[in-house]
C-alpha cells in the first residue's frame, strides 16, 4: 500500500507537457493543482475525468454536474473577471478559443499563468481533449478511460445509423436572423453519423447566416435545433413555407441543448436524440 502511495505521489510531482489546439506548448512543472475552466464544456470534462476539487473557478453556465455551480464563476464569453482569477491562483487556464474573444485571453496570458486553448470540432478531438486535460491535471488513466468511452459510444451510435436512407437536415442554431452549421462543426459530425445530410455543409463559414428562400429551395426534411427539453421549437417563418416537407409533417425537433450543444462527455447522447428524430423522417 505504502508503495502504491509513493508511485502515486511521484506520479504527481512530474512535469507535463502538452500541446493546446492553438499549437501552443503547455509545460507545468508538476499536473495542474488549481484549475480555472473558461468554457461549461471544459468544466463538465473536468469533473468527468474526477477532478473536480481541482477547480477553482469557471465561467457562467458551468452548470452540471451539480457540483460545478459551488464554484465562483469568473466571467462568460463577453467579459473575463481577470482580478477575481488573480485571487484564485490558478495554475493552469483552460480557455474555449472559439468562445472568448482575444482581447479577453491575452491578459489572461499576460498573468503569467499557462492558458490551454481548447477547440473540438469532431468527436476525436473530444477524445483527445479528455486525455489531454487528463495528463494536465494529474488524471492521465481516468482521462484515457473517460475517452474511451465516448469513442464506444460512438462508433456503436455510428454502426447503428450511418448506413441508414439519407435525411436532408436543416440544423437551425437561431431563427432571426437563420443561423446554421457547416461541415466543421461538431454537431455536423452528428447530423452524418445519424445518416443525415447538413443542407447547408458546404457553406465556408463556421456558422453561417442563411436566406429563408435559400433555405426553403433546398427542402429540408427534418429542422433540428437545440432547447431546454420544456422549450417549444422556434419555428420562426417556417410555417410560411408549408411545401417544406418537414414544415408538411411538422418535423421539428428539438434537443436538448446541454447534451448536444455541448463539447463534453455528453455529447454522444445528444447525437443519439438526433438521430431518432432524423429517424421518424425515414
Amino acid at each position: 500500500m505504502a508503495l502504491l502511495l509513493l508511485v502515486a505521489a511521484s506520479a504527481q510531482a512530474q512535469p507535463v507537457s502538452v500541446v493546446d489546439d492553438s499549437g501552443h506548448t503547455i509545460s507545468l512543472p508538476r499536473p495542474a493543482q488549481r484549475v480555472i475552466t473558461l468554457g461549461p464544456h471544459l468544466t463538465e470534462q473536468v469533473f468527468a475525468i474526477g477532478a473536480g476539487a481541482q477547480v477553482v473557478g469557471v465561467s457562467r453556465y458551468s452548470d452540471y454536474p451539480a457540483e460545478a455551480k459551488q464554484v465562483p464563476i469568473v466571467g462568460d464569453a463577453v467579459a473575463v473577471h481577470h482580478e477575481t482569477i488573480a485571487t484564485l491562483k490558478p495554475d493552469l487556464i483552460l480557455v474555449w478559443r472559439t468562445g472568448f474573444p482575444e482581447r479577453a485571453r491575452a491578459p489572461l496570458q499576460a498573468m503569467g499563468v499557462p492558458v490551454f486553448d481548447s477547440e473540438i470540432r469532431s468527436v476525436a478531438d473530444l477524445a483527445r481533449s479528455l486525455r489531454t486535460i487528463g495528463r494536465l491535471l494529474g488524471r492521465a488513466e481516468a482521462g484515457d478511460a473517460e475517452a474511451k468511452k465516448v469513442e464506444q459510444q460512438w462508433a456503436q451510435l455510428q454502426a447503428e445509423y450511418a448506413a441508414r436512407k439519407p435525411v436532408r437536415v436543416f440544423y437551425q442554431l437561431w431563427h432571426q436572423p437563420l443561423m446554421t452549421i457547416n461541415r466543421e462543426h461538431l454537431i455536423h459530425q452528428a447530423i452524418t453519423a445519424c445518416g443525415g445530410t447538413n443542407i447547408f455543409g458546404e457553406l465556408p463559414t463556421f456558422t453561417p447566416t442563411v436566406s429563408w428562400e435559400a433555405a426553403v429551395q433546398r427542402n429540408p426534411q427534418v429542422i433540428a435545433m437545440a432547447g431546454a427539453p420544456s422549450d417549444h421549437p422556434e419555428q420562426g417563418q417556417w410555417p410560411r413555407f408549408p411545401g417544406v416537407e418537414a414544415v408538411k409533417h411538422q418535423r421539428f425537433a428539438l434537443i436538448d441543448g446541454d447534451l448536444i450543444g455541448r463539447m463534453g462527455p455528453r455529447f454522444v447522447q445528444g447525437a443519439r436524440q438526433l438521430c431518432e428524430a432524423i429517424d421518424k423522417a425515414r
